[in-house]
């Protein structure tokens, strides 16, 4: 397939740790419940898996938000628990609740009935395919999927978790079978984000959210070499013969990062939690950093979002090293965007990256 040159490359050469002559921005759940055109997007669909199974909606939600704010990446609009719903435990989402599945997979027969099935995700692939058309080269498109660990947690439970009683019930008590479960989700992940590359995505982001709930020792033993599996796994040429860079991104994950630098990963996200300086001192630029403003920042006034937005820039300090090697930022919030953010503060927000950001070139 013919593609259009990408006019704006920041984004990924600033993942690769390349010289770029502003830091990058691009904001988690970009495309989503702050923007009216979005909602009425979804009103005409029907429902959220009415909008994210159409490859015409999805396409139209994700450039919305380009159409608003010179962002510098585009990112595919779908959810990470499509995986689990292609493995046959049926993915729904009730009105004002978040997802739920008909099935849970708590023992060795519902294990060994969950197999994954690809084809039962073509409307992503085809949607992947339709949004970089419809780009044009604008920016580049970022594909994406849920860490085994994380999409464990749902699948476990059966829905979102404030205590996480049963997956770690699980954990505990028949780690042999929480290994089985991950082990699925490992190939069914690389199955499914490489065929997000092969669709088109330029890079491809690795959501590790419930990461952050473990121990020490049982994120290292279960949650990170999942993840490390699933990157060694994924391809590293795009559709157009380019490379594609990986993101892998733990929420809460801070006290891991040089644990996660060995994963592979062209770049590590950030949260809120920890300082970008210190999280680029342990990283040492060997990986590029992604974030990581507090989403409620948002909620202040505008002058406040661009004054912290420019403390932070300044907290990872000059891109150039000393050696005349760079380090990689892009920035982003430290998780996703809230749906009653002010669209005023987001325009502020990436006015204040962008022009803030050069000075420090």
């Amino acid at each position: 397939m013919a593609y259009a040159p990408l006019q704006n490359d920041v984004f990924l050469r600033a993942a690769l740790r390349q010289p770029t002559p502003y830091t990058p921005v691009w904001l988690m759940r970009q495309a989503g419940r702050y923007l009216p055109e979005y909602k009425a997007t979804r009103a005409k669909a029907g429902s959220f898996m009415g909008l994210a199974q159409s490859p015409d909606y999805a396409t139209e939600v994700t450039l919305q938000p380009l159409e608003r704010f010179p962002l510098d990446a585009a990112i595919l609009f779908s959810d990470i628990l499509t995986v689990p719903d292609a493995m046959g435990l049926g993915l729904s989402f009730g009105e004002g609740e978040g997802p739920r599945f008909a099935k849970t997979v708590r023992d060795e027969a519902s294990l060994a009935e969950a197999q994954f099935d690809l084809n039962r995700l073509r409307y992503v692939i085809d949607a992947v395919a339709s949004i970089r058309q419809a780009l044009r080269g604008r920016v580049p498109l970022i594909g994406f999927g849920g860490s085994p660990w994380t999409l464990a947690c749902y699948m476990v439970e059966g829905r979102g978790s404030d205590d996480y009683r049963q997956v770690k019930t699980l954990m505990y008590s028949r780690p042999d079978l929480m290994q089985g479960l991950l082990d699925k989700l490992v190939d069914a992940t690389i199955q499914y984000l490489n065929a997000q590359i092969d669709a088109g995505a330029q890079a491809v982001m690795l959501f590790d959210s419930w990461g952050g709930v473990l121990s020490h020792d049982a994120y290292l033993r279960f949650a990170l070499p999942a993840s490390q599996r699933v990157l060694a796994g994924l391809k590293r040429t795009g559709a157009d013969g380019q490379r594609v860079p990986h993101i892998l991104f733990t929420k809460g994950g801070g006290l891991w990062l040089p644990e996660q630098v060995e994963t592979g990963a062209d770049m590590l996200g950030v949260d809120w939690t920890m300082d970008l300086g210190r999280a680029r001192a342990i990283t040492q630029d060997r990986v590029a950093l992604q974030g990581n403003l507090d989403p409620m920042t948002l909620f202040a006034p505008p002058e406040v979002v661009q004054a912290e937005a420019i403390k932070l820039l300044d907290s990872f300090g000059r891109p150039k090293r000393a050696d005349g090697s760079w380090g990689g930022h892009v920035f982003n919030l430290g998780h996703g965007i809230n749906q009653h953010a002010p669209i005023e503060c987001v325009s502020a927000l990436v006015e204040a990256v962008h022009r803030h950001s050069k000075t420090l070139r």
